[in-house]
């Protein structure tokens, strides 16, 4: 039984290892070859997340091939406080993202979004000062906006009937309520009497194809709405992840028992 729990824990962590491995790798390959902040911005978290893996899957390996009680210790107190942030991270996303958003606008195949209708964390850490920087240039480096110009000649009825993304309705068009004047997807003008609603929004459009509503509320409404739908996908990729966690956790500390079980046996046969 010692030989089956030990050979489990030593393939998970074999995996684990290779994983780790390949995401250290791939930061090693953004520093070198990243030519935007965008990408640059993805180096620590991926290089932080490859170490910690790899120093714990190492420590799982040492106990589980040496049959360590002491380093299985350690790699189960690891994955234990593993188990833990999960955990915390699992309440958190769900407490964060429960608040629906997108406003159905009438005659319209898309949605709007409001920063206001997010939760205060997200606002706060999410999109605020330097970190929107960042974003904000990953989204202008991810040409979102170029590929929904590429339908530059079609009329504002066909725009409207397009079933937009979040990030699309947000940064690459003014909000419908400014009531500017339609030229193409990402091409608006001012009425001569001004915008029909005096927002910051509406001041803060811009024809610049590199400006556009990157700068607006409603471009990080967009944003967090799209973040939103992906820590819901998260939600679930956490939870199956947790279960795999806890079933490593009781494989390890079945060789732990185990481990002692055979010594003190084999003490008791007079082996060394």
């Amino acid at each position: 039984m010692a030989r089956i729990s030990n050979t489990i824990v030593t393939i998970l962590n074999i995996v684990s290892t290779i994983l780790a491995i390949v995401a250290i790798g791939g930061s090693a390959k953004l520093m070198v070859h990243s030519s935007t902040e965008c990408q640059k911005s993805l180096q620590s978290p991926l290089l932080m997340t490859g170490a910690v893996l790899l120093v714990v899957s190492l420590i799982g390996l040492i106990g589980s091939c040496g049959r360590s009680n002491f380093f299985l210790y350690t790699y189960l107190i690891l994955l234990f406080l593993s188990i833990l942030a999960l955990i915390a991270f699992t309440v958190l996303a769900f407490l964060v993202t429960n608040e629906s958003a997108g406003k159905a606008v009438s005659g319209r195949g898309f949605k709007e979004y409001r920063l206001g209708d997010y939760s205060n964390w997200m606002q706060k850490h999410l999109v605020n000062g330097e970190k929107w920087n960042e974003i904000r240039s990953c989204l202008a480096d991810a040409n979102i906006c170029r590929r929904l110009s590429e339908g530059a000649h079609q009329s504002e009825v066909e725009f409207s009937k397009q079933n937009l993304s979040p990030i699309q309705s947000g940064c690459c068009k003014p909000p419908t309520y400014c009531g500017f004047e339609f030229k193409n997807a990402t091409y608006w003008t001012v009425p001569k009497s001004g915008p029909a609603v005096p927002d910051s929004d509406c001041l803060t459009w811009s024809n610049d194809q590199e400006t556009l509503c990157y700068d607006c509320k409603s471009c990080k409404g967009g944003f967090l709405a799209n973040g939103r739908m992906e820590w819901r996908n998260l939600l679930i990729c956490n939870v199956l992840l947790l279960i795999i966690f806890m079933v490593v956790y009781s494989v390890g500390c079945c060789a732990t028992r185990n481990n002692r079980t055979d010594r003190g046996y084999a003490k008791y046969r007079g082996y060394p």
